[in-house]
């Protein structure tokens, strides 16, 4: 045989000898629905009587209302991600464990973060010593979600699908041998199971800290959320922990503001209402963050690449692996995704999300402020008992002047949004601290890093505004913010002094607020035509004063 013949041939033998080809439904997608067809409506059946026909309850004597933010002696912790289970990275070990689902961007379920994270390591979120809880403002993002039709997953499940039906099909082999027979098993954008469980534990746990404020209302509650399926579903079951599977329909009001194509204002998806919130000013982050997955990616790419025949992966392909990893976990409970990649590669994923959303939704991003006043107008409107008169942002008028719709004398605010949101409204408040080291680079992770999207915007993220009164009383003195648990210091807010516990006197920080609402430019930000200055160096969410043009 010719040698170069012979070389052709060993150099085959890996795959001859080890190598599957894949089957024709690899990558296919694959559903199940439940109740199976015709099999009839439960709610309906008369050979099943719900409780209230069945009777004899036994005893149903209520306890009293806690309230552990106050009386415990250690806060509380959500560290756990039961049922999950960690895949590890392609290089760690029993002896030296890595958890990947920490290191998953805003695709992270929530866990609690210290307040060391924000520069405040001595503080907690119990309530401090000699002041006592007024009011408590919750601000949440939905559970754990199935991927977005639009998003990298569905499309690498096509592709590896196209190329199990081409003529010579492909082969997988090694850490890769699982695609010659996975399939697509995910949903679209709507909860999956933990994602519903995370909202009921939220509730929960919301009850047990703060149901002592519920002895102050005179009325039923009135929460938020949006139209969307994941969004309401995450306030049923967040309402269905808080007050109980038996009572939560009778126990509040659930408002849904509609969220689809601005046909509504609606400060909790407010870039239905911001051109520059749909824009390719909004897709910035998604240009900074593929530059720096063109560099963290490209060892993984020549290193999987070689497992594989009849197909080849790029950078987008790993990108939307290791989304995968994410999107699996939290659906199926365990992904074989999450084991293909090193520690680095974890670690360089969790950054590209930490670049997304600062040039995207956060600090370095034009219009994110702009995007997240609505909301401030909203908590200075409720803080201060008084209407909004003035109806040129995200504001729904409709819903803000209406005593019935938007209470303004609830102890307890709940109100449900996006991730987006989330740290366009921190940018908007102008939290400081967490843009400390921006703007963030796309050649390298740097050190000192202040802002993480894995900390502010998880699945099930939750953010509260404490109204605190020191020393106790029933008037409010102060206020402070406690983001996934961890307390944030609110020195960038005009008068608020450095605090331990990062407490600011609430007129204080309402005039810090109403010092923002002049300060944001709603209609340029939001409705001009512009491009993000390159070099990108905006560190607090507004279009830069110095380059807009000139009134004449």
């Amino acid at each position: 045989m010719h040698s170069l013949g012979l070389f052709a041939l060993i150099s085959l033998l890996p795959y001859l000898v080890v190598a599957q080809r894949a089957s024709t439904f690899a990558g296919a997608t694959t559903t199940a629905v439940f109740p199976p067809p015709n099999a009839g409506i439960a709610a309906t059946d008369t050979n099943f009587p719900d409780g209230s026909k069945v009777g004899f309850p036994g005893p149903t004597r209520t306890g009293d209302e806690a309230a552990a933010i106050e009386t415990a002696p250690v806060a509380a912790k959500v560290d756990s991600f039961f049922p999950l289970i960690n895949g590890g990275a392609e290089d760690s070990t029993p002896m030296d464990p890595f958890d990947v689902l920490v290191h998953l961007g805003n695709l992270s379920p929530f866990q609690s973060v210290p307040s060391s994270a924000f520069g405040l390591p001595g503080a907690s979120p119990l309530i401090p010593e000699g002041c006592d809880i007024v009011q408590a403002h919750l601000l949440h993002r939905h559970g754990a979600r199935y991927p977005t039709a639009d998003s990298g997953p569905p499309g690498f499940a096509a592709k590896v699908n196209a190329a199990a039906n081409s003529g010579s099909g492909f082969s997988a082999k090694g850490d890769l041998s699982f695609l010659n027979t996975w399939t697509y098993k995910l949903g679209g954008d709507i909860l999956t199971p933990f994602g519903r469980s995370q909202l009921f534990n939220l509730g929960v746990g919301f009850r047990v800290k703060y149901g002592q404020l519920l002895k102050g209302f005179k009325n039923l509650p009135v929460f938020r959320t949006t139209s969307e399926a994941r969004m309401l579903d995450s306030a049923l079951h967040f309402a269905t922990g808080f007050f109980g599977v038996q009572k939560y329909q009778d126990s509040y009001h659930q408002l849904i503001t509609i969220e689809h194509g601005g046909k509504q204002n609606n400060t909790l998806a407010p870039y239905e209402s911001c051109t520059n919130g749909l824009n390719a000013v909004a897709a910035f982050g998604d240009i900074q963050s593929q530059k720096w997955a063109q560099i963290y990616l490209a060892p993984a790419v020549k290193r999987l690449n070689a497992n594989l025949r009849g197909l080849q992966l790029n950078v987008t392909d790993l990108f939307a692996m290791q989304q995968l990893c994410a999107f699996e976990t939290v659906a199926l409970g365990y992904s074989s995704f999450c084991d293909l990649f090193t520690e680095e590669e974890w670690r360089g994923f969790e950054y590209q999300s930490d670049l997304q959303f600062w040039y995207s939704f956060g600090p370095g991003n034009p219009a994110s402020s702009a995007m997240g006043i609505g909301y401030v107008q909203e908590l200075v409107s409720r803080l201060t008992k008084t209407r909004i008169t003035t109806f040129d942002t995200t504001v729904n008028a409709s819903i803000v002047t209406s005593d019935i719709l938007f209470p303004l004398d609830q102890p307890i605010y709940v109100d449900a949004t996006h991730d987006t949101i989330l740290t366009a409204i921190f940018a908007a408040m102008n939290l400081t601290t967490l843009a400390a080291n921006g703007p963030l680079p796309t050649d390298h992770i740097p050190k000192g890093q202040t802002f993480f999207a894995n900390q502010l915007a998880p699945f099930a993220a939750n953010v509260v505004g404490q109204v605190l009164s020191c020393p106790a009383s029933s008037k409010p003195t102060h206020i402070r913010w406690i983001i996934n648990d961890g307390v944030v210091p609110l020195t960038g807010i005009k008068g608020c002094k450095p605090d331990k516990n990062g407490m600011c006197e609430i007129n204080t920080f309402i005039a810090g607020m109403k010092q923002r609402m002049q300060e944001i430019d709603f209609n340029f930000d939001c409705f001009a035509n512009y491009t993000v200055p390159v070099p990108d160096n905006i560190v607090n969410g507004q279009y830069p004063q110095n380059l807009k043009p000139k009134k004449k």
